[in-house]
C-alpha cells in the first residue's frame, strides 16, 4: 500500500478538500459527522472511563517542574508578609487589593481591565505559536489532574492494576484501596480550598478561626464549595473538563494553522502501521515505523489517539512523545514519529530551524508588538500613579451662602485615598476667586492625616469676599499637598464650582 498517494502534497495548502488538516493521515478511517457511528461513537467516549498510563521522559519530567512551580506559588504566596500585613491580599471587604508594595482600589479597575486585555493577546499569541500549551503544563486542571493521578498511582497501581481493580467486586482490600485515595484526594482539595480563601481574607486569620472552628457561615460555605469542585474536577470529570467544558479547546481551532508547533504524527513517515518484530526489515515489508503498540493512546489523559490527527481535544502534554520515542529507542528507529512540530513540517518535509523560522509569521509579530506596547505601558502607569486621590463632592443641600464678615461660603466634601503604605499629612489651597481660602470644617486648626493604605472624608468650609462678586458659578481649583515622614510631597490639583449667591 502506498501511503503517500492518499496524503495532501505541500502543494495543497493548509487544510484538505474535505476541510481536514493537511497533515491528518487520510489513510485512517473516520466516521463522517451527522452518522449515527459518529454519534455513538462520541456518546460511548463520554461515558467510557479514561486509564491514563504512567510515562517517562523529558515533557514528563517538565509537567512534574511545572506541578511543583505552580503548587509553591499558589499555596505559599498567600503566607508572605510585607510591612507586618499579609503581601497578596484581595480584600473584598474593605475594597482594597493588596499586591506587596502595591494598594489598588476600586478606582483602579483600569489596571483590571488592562491586564484582562494583555490575558488575551498572551492567550492569542501562546495558542499561534504552540497551540494549548497552556493546557498541558500550566492549567490548574491539569495540574491538579496530575496531582491527583500520582495519588491513584501510589495507591491503586498503574493503568493495568487499575483496571483490574474496577472491575473486581467490592472486597475490603478494595473498599481499603478506594477509601485510603479519597482521604488523600479530600485533604488536599480541602487544602486547595482553604489556600484559595486565603487570597480573600488574611490566611493566619483564617487558619486559627478553622482550627477554632469559629469561620463564619460564608467563609465555610466557600471553602467547602472550592475543595469539592477541586475533587470532582480532578478526581473525576478530568478529561471532561478539557473535552466538553473547557471553551479554550472550541476556539482554539480558529487560531492554530499549519505553522504552529502543535503535537503532530508524521504519517508519512509512520504509515502504513502494523506490529513486526525487530528482526524484521520493515521497510522490505512494507511497514512504516508506527509498530501499532497504541502506547501513544494509553498515555493520554484525554484518551485520543493523535495518529487520527490534531484534535481539539488534544491539550499539547506531549505524553504520547515521551512514550512513542521509547518505543523508537527500543525498535532501534530514529525518534521523533511522534513530535512538537508543524502541519508545514510534515506536509512539505521541512526541517526544524525551517519551522522554526516561519513561526515567527505577520500575526505572531503582531501580537507581540502589542504585548509590549501594552505591558509597558502598564508598567510605567504603575510606577509613576500618584499616591494621593482626591475626589471633590459638592455639597448639594447648600450651595453658597453668606456669613458673617462678609463673606461667601461653599461646603465640599473631599474624598481622600492614600494609596502608600504611610501615613500623610494634608496641606489645603484654593485659588480662582481673589482673597479665596479653604479650611476644614472640622478643627481647622489641626492638621489633616490621613492613614496609611486608608481614605478619609474630609468636610471642608471654601470662603471668599462678597463684596464686588457678581451672582453665579465661578470656577475654582482646590489644591491638595499630601507629605509623608520620609520628606515626600505629592501635590494634586482638582477643578470646581464657587457658588455667589444673588
Amino acid at each position: 500500500m502506498n501511503t503517500d498517494s492518499s496524503k495532501p502534497s505541500s502543494t495543497q495548502g493548509a487544510s484538505s478538500p474535505g476541510g481536514s488538516p493537511a497533515w491528518r493521515p487520510q489513510a485512517v478511517a473516520r466516521p463522517q459527522k451527522g452518522t449515527s457511528p459518529y454519534v455513538e461513537k462520541a456518546l460511548a467516549d463520554v461515558r467510557n472511563k479514561v486509564y491514563p498510563r504512567s510515562v517517562s521522559g523529558i515533557y514528563a519530567r517538565w509537567r512534574i517542574i511545572m506541578v511543583f512551580v505552580t503548587q509553591i506559588i499558589f499555596y505559599g504566596l498567600p503566607w508572605l508578609q510585607w510591612h507586618g500585613r499579609q503581601a497578596v491580599l484581595f480584600d473584598l471587604g474593605a475594597r482594597k487589593f493588596y499586591i506587596f508594595g502595591m494598594v489598588l482600589w476600586p478606582q483602579d479597575v483600569v489596571y483590571l481591565a488592562v491586564l484582562l486585555v494583555l490575558s488575551a493577546f498572551a492567550l492569542f499569541l501562546f495558542t499561534a505559536m504552540a497551540g494549548r500549551l497552556f493546557c498541558g503544563y500550566a492549567c490548574p486542571q491539569t495540574v491538579y489532574t496530575e496531582i491527583f493521578m500520582w495519588v491513584e498511582r501510589k495507591i491503586e497501581g498503574d493503568r493495568l492494576a487499575r483496571i483490574r481493580l474496577d472491575e473486581q467486586p467490592w472486597s475490603a482490600r478494595k473498599l481499603g484501596l478506594k477509601a485510603a485515595k479519597h482521604t488523600v484526594w479530600v485533604l488536599i482539595a480541602f487544602w486547595t480550598g482553604f489556600t484559595f480563601i486565603g487570597y480573600f481574607a488574611p490566611i493566619r486569620e483564617l487558619g486559627a478561626g478553622l482550627l477554632a472552628f469559629s469561620l463564619g457561615p460564608w467563609q465555610w460555605f466557600w471553602m467547602l464549595f472550592y475543595a469539592f469542585a477541586t475533587w470532582g474536577n480532578a478526581g473525576f470529570m478530568r478529561e471532561a473538563v478539557c473535552k466538553y467544558m473547557c471553551p479554550y479547546a472550541r476556539f482554539q481551532s480558529v487560531m492554530v494553522d499549519d505553522d504552529t508547533f502543535v503535537v503532530t504524527y508524521d504519517y508519512k513517515r509512520g504509515e502504513p502501521r502494523g506490529g513486526r518484530s525487530r528482526r524484521v526489515d520493515h521497510k522490505e515489508a512494507g511497514l512504516g515505523d508506527c509498530v501499532d503498540c497504541t502506547l501513544c493512546v494509553q498515555v493520554c489523559p484525554t484518551g485520543i489517539d493523535i495518529r487520527d490527527g490534531l484534535q481539539y481535544m488534544c491539550i499539547g502534554c506531549g505524553a504520547c512523545v515521551d512514550a512513542c520515542d521509547q518505543v523508537m529507542d527500543k525498535m532501534d528507529y530514529p525518534k521523533g514519529l511522534i513530535r512538537y512540530t508543524s502541519g508545514s513540517a510534515i506536509t512539505e518535509g521541512l526541517t526544524q530551524s525551517q519551522v522554526r523560522r516561519r513561526l515567527f509569521r505577520p500575526r505572531v509579530i503582531a501580537y507581540t508588538l502589542l504585548l509590549l506596547v501594552i505591558g509597558i505601558g502598564l508598567v510605567v502607569s504603575v510606577a509613576t500613579r500618584s499616591t494621593l486621590r482626591v475626589d471633590v463632592i459638592r455639597d448639594r443641600g447648600a450651595l453658597g451662602r453668606e456669613v458673617a464678615g462678609g463673606l461667601v461660603e461653599n461646603v465640599y466634601r473631599l474624598q481622600v485615598i492614600n494609596t502608600s503604605e504611610t501615613p500623610l499629612t494634608l496641606k489645603l489651597d484654593a485659588s480662582g476667586v481673589p482673597g479665596i481660602a479653604i479650611a476644614p470644617a472640622d478643627h481647622p486648626d489641626q492638621p489633616v492625616v490621613v492613614e496609611g493604605s486608608a481614605n478619609r472624608l474630609v468636610p471642608v468650609v471654601v470662603q471668599a469676599p462678597a463684596a464686588g462678586s457678581q451672582p453665579g458659578l465661578y470656577d475654582i481649583q482646590l489644591r491638595v499637598t499630601a507629605s509623608s515622614d520620609k520628606g515626600r510631597e505629592t501635590v494634586v490639583t482638582e477643578a470646581t464650582s464657587f457658588y455667589v449667591p444673588r
